[in-house]
């Protein structure tokens, strides 16, 4: 992949992970036991990133999608909530990949992903509202984090073998991470 294909490859998973969280945004509340909680689909575009680009330009389109979808109508909390859950996601999905390499499927780092965006959402709350009460929610989230990180690895998994050019760019990831380990 040339500098410019990566650019363009970034510039529009970055704009796919917009577009899909403006269209949840707008989607009514689905969860009324558990108020905030929403399926994360903008997830399948960091899942695809993690999958597909290195550590540095995958995390670039996930700080990109959060700049550009609280200046598109969310405020500094939500930002501040937004920001926490995809740092635990990211992070975490991001380590588990690398470390379970084989042993651990798409969808399993996609289930993990949506648990951990749920933990950072709630530390982020409970810390800017100064109450851990806000913990109560962890299980009911964390069900709705697996399900919806269970629905998202079926998504990339399929995404991922059925485009060709996501199956190059994976495959072009994973030789570029074999290089480097030997």
């Amino acid at each position: 992949m040339t500098k410019n294909q990566k650019i363009v490859y970034i510039a529009l998973l970055a704009a796919q992970a917009v577009v899909i969280g403006l269209v949840e945004r707008a989607i009514p509340f689905p969860f009324t036991f558990a108020p905030g909680a929403k399926l994360g689909l903008a997830n399948l575009v960091t899942l695809l990133a993690i999958y597909t680009l290195p550590f540095k330009d995958s995390f670039m389109v996930v700080a990109i999608r959060l700049i550009l979808n609280t200046l598109l109508g969310g405020t500094l909390s939500t930002f501040m909530i937004g920001f926490s859950g995809a740092l635990f996601s990211y992070f975490g999905m991001f380590l588990i990949k690398n470390l379970g390499g084989s042993k651990v499927s798409t969808i399993g780092v996609s289930t993990a992903g949506g648990i951990l965006h749920n933990i950072g959402q709630l530390v982020a709350v409970s810390l800017l509202y100064h109450s851990w009460s806000f913990m109560v929610y962890l299980p009911i989230i964390s069900f709705i984090g697996v399900f919806s990180g269970f629905a998202i690895g079926i998504c990339a998994t399929f995404l991922m073998e059925r485009i060709q050019l996501l199956r190059q760019f994976k495959m072009e990831q994973m030789t570029k991470q074999k290089e480097l380990k030997s």
